[in-house]
């Protein structure tokens, strides 16, 4: 018999005993209505109280309001109850490790209710323990760079076996740079179900857990990419309830993720390697593998002479892209490719596609072949290559599928064209929106769906999310605002220096130079936020020949400045943490480490990626305003969450000084302002 998809008196009952648990268990906790209506409305929500069939709810929570624990508490035991799968996909690896290391185990704690929970991560982010003995027990398989490392790598394995580390790129012991990783990461090629020695490699064990787990917690990427392949890890939509947190991140992730790179000059480089190892396997695959050797061969040849002919046409193509030699990106407008290539897309991209689907076929074979110590070692470096050759396989068919789509105007995607240093050619393609995309792959199918976020609103409203996420058609969709429990009047000050010029004019950067002091008080705990690394590296250099000792973003690593500043601020010392975009959100500073902070300009994207100058030339071609539509809206977000790192808990306070008079000079300003928290507002004229 069916549960009954409506929100019972025992569910409710067991929400609120719960709470009342998780309440009695918290330190100096004191009730909330905020994070009661928060409850209410999301467990309402994924239980099909306001519609039976489209249960979507997009909630705004302040800081403070609790949102972790309301969204385990209002939609885990409804999952529970409808037999159903709660999935937590987050943006962020700081509030994965929160929900994982803190939040859940504490819930499961003191919560009395039963459930099992989960991290899922991507397969490169696990080592493959097989290919790193191969790496110890053959260093010719390493660069001689890696073989430098050797003795991290034999330091690796001995905390494997000593259970010291559980294989993962996220708990390493020891550091490992990118490079080494990725040598000894796992994948399909190096690290196939189908051999028994990787059966105890860290990703198949992390595999096997997943399916006990009633929660499951996801980062937004490994969530599209598992949607995008068809529910391979995950289950299917219809059996999740999701929880999408910090979802304002959730379409540029979209666009990122189904975005596409490829190399275009020298494909005979790499396709001749195929042809050199399909050579080589002829001699150690049994002779079943000999007709799929054989036609490996013949779509190699069939893609070169595809590839050949777009590679001869950048001689042509070449000097009017690239005028000069600072120019390194040309965009095609419109997303209009060169009819040549127009022509070539969808046959590269179906011929790269079957060659992959050779490669599997044979890397099985290669794994189910029973091989003697000595012939293993030349089995390693074939499966390494192979692992290679699939990659740039998989690139050339993403590109060339995403440019065999046609354009329709105004088009849907970006295209463009990268040189580097060495002079190679990289072509790229990323869609303007996800939002058909997420509406297919998700809120079609989901069980259920709350999308959540202390910044999900723009400018006081919801519908530039909605039109973002492609919201606006569901009947049952919800929405939410639940307003942060600070006392913004009492505790914060926003404070509007009057100042001689705005961030355009050439002389601004010598005038935050000779301002900033004024702002950075002694004994404190101050941040300082540029929206140009350039410009605060020009600032830090000039304040520092006045005496003034800071802590720089990029002259050490993120964690070492804020252990520094947490160790200053701790003695009373002045501290002085200069950053840009990245240190505005995600940053926690509670009480003393942060009363001081400093926004030194509204923080506008200079619109010169192709990307977003092609979502501009969309805009515009629709008769729409680039700069209302997206500048604006992006940019008050941005300063919603750069405001958000002063006050973390309730009882901290501070000021906040923006040094940009265009939240008083220009039309859009007063709505910037106020979209901000309440704080105390100090505007000098």
């Amino acid at each position: 018999m069916a549960t009954e998809p409506m929100l019972s008196d025992k569910l409710k009952q067991q929400i609120r005993d719960a709470q009342q648990q998780l309440k009695a268990a918290l330190p100096h906790y004191h009730n909330r209505p905020g994070q009661n209506k928060l409850i209410a409305e999301m467990a309402n929500i994924v239980a099909g109280q306001y519609h039976r069939h489209d249960r979507i709810g997009l909630i705004e929570a302040g800081t403070g309001t609790g949102k972790s624990l309301a969204y385990l508490l209002a939609t885990l035991p409804v999952a529970l109850n409808q037999k159903k799968t709660l999935v937590i996909a987050t943006a962020t690896v700081a509030l994965q490790e929160q929900l994982i290391n803190k939040d859940i185990p504490f819930f499961r704690q003191h919560s009395a209710i039963e459930f099992e929970y989960n991290l899922v991560k991507g397969r490169s982010r696990y080592a493959c323990i097989e290919r790193l003995k191969q790496h110890l027990i053959q260093p010719d398989l390493l660069t001689s760079a890696e073989r430098s490392q050797a003795v991290i790598l034999q330091t690796l394995y001995q905390a494997w076996q000593q259970r010291d580390w559980l294989g993962d790129r996220d708990t390493l012991p020891i550091t490992v740079d990118d490079a080494l990783w990725h040598s000894i990461s796992a994948d399909p090629y190096h690290c196939s179900k189908h051999d028994k020695r990787h059966h105890q490699c860290p990703f198949h064990l992390a595999r096997a857990e997943i399916s006990d787990a009633q929660l499951l917690v996801v980062n937004h990427s490994l969530l599209l990419a598992d949607l995008a392949a068809g529910n391979a890890i995950l289950p299917s939509p219809e059996d999740c309830i999701y929880v999408i947190d910090e979802a304002h991140h959730l379409p540029a992730c979209g666009r990122d993720y189904f975005a596409a790179f490829a190399q275009l000059n020298h494909p005979a480089v790499w396709l001749d390697k195929l042809g050199a190892l399909a050579n080589q396997l002829i001699q150690s695959l049994p002779e079943t593998s000999l007709k799929d050797l054989l036609k490996l061969d013949d779509h190699r040849n069939e893609l070169l002479s595809l590839l050949k002919p777009v590679e001869r046409s950048l001689n042509d193509f070449q000097s009017r892209w690239f005028s000069s030699l600072e120019q390194t990106d040309h965009r095609f407008e419109h997303a209009c490719l060169p009819k040549l290539w127009q022509q070539q897309a969808e046959p590269i991209a179906s011929c790269a596609q079957k060659t992959l689907n050779l490669l599997d076929k044979i890397s099985a074979a290669i794994s189910e072949v029973a091989l003697t110590a000595a012939k293993r070692k030349h089995q390693s470096k074939v499966v390494q290559e192979l692992s290679q050759l699939a990659q740039k396989l998989e690139q050339q068919h993403a590109l060339w599928q995403l440019y065999a789509q046609p354009q329709p105007e105004p088009a849907y995607q970006a295209r463009w064209v990268v040189r580097d240093d060495q002079q190679q050619l990289t072509a790229h393609a990323s869609p303007l929106s996800v939002a058909g995309t997420l509406e297919q792959l998700l809120f079609s199918t989901a069980h259920a769906c709350i999308l959540c976020s202390a910044t999900l609103t723009v400018l006081n409203s919801f519908d530039p999310v909605k039109y973002e996420l492609g919201l606006n058609a569901h009947p049952g969709l919800r929405t939410l605002r639940v307003d942060s429990p600070f006392a913004y009047q009492q505790r914060g000050v926003i404070v509007l220096p009057k100042m001689q010029h705005e961030p355009t004019a050439n002389a601004y950067t010598d005038e935050l130079i000779s301002l900033l002091p004024a702002y950075l008080p002694e004994h404190q705990g101050s941040l300082v936020l540029f929206a140009s690394y350039w410009q605060m590296q020009q600032v830090a250099g000039a304040l520092r020949q006045k005496g003034l000792s800071l802590l720089v973003q990029g002259e050490a690593s993120r964690q070492t400045l804020l252990n520094q500043h947490n160790e200053n601020c701790q003695h009373n010392r002045t501290s002085i943490l200069f950053g840009t975009q990245s240190f505005s959100e995600g940053l926690d500073l509670p009480g003393k480490l942060l009363t001081n902070l400093v926004i030194t300009k509204l923080p506008f994207a200079v619109p010169t990626s192709p990307l977003e100058a092609a979502m501009s030339e969309a805009i515009t071609r629709k008769g729409g305003n680039p700069f209302v539509q997206l500048a604006i809206p992006a940019t008050a977000r941005k300063l919603v969450q750069a405001c958000g790192r002063l006050l973390r808990q309730e009882q901290d306070q501070g000021r906040i000084v923006i040094l940009d008079r265009r939240l008083v000079t220009k039309s859009y300003g007063k709505a910037m302002l106020d979209a901000l928290p309440p704080f105390q507002r100090q505007i000098d004229y």
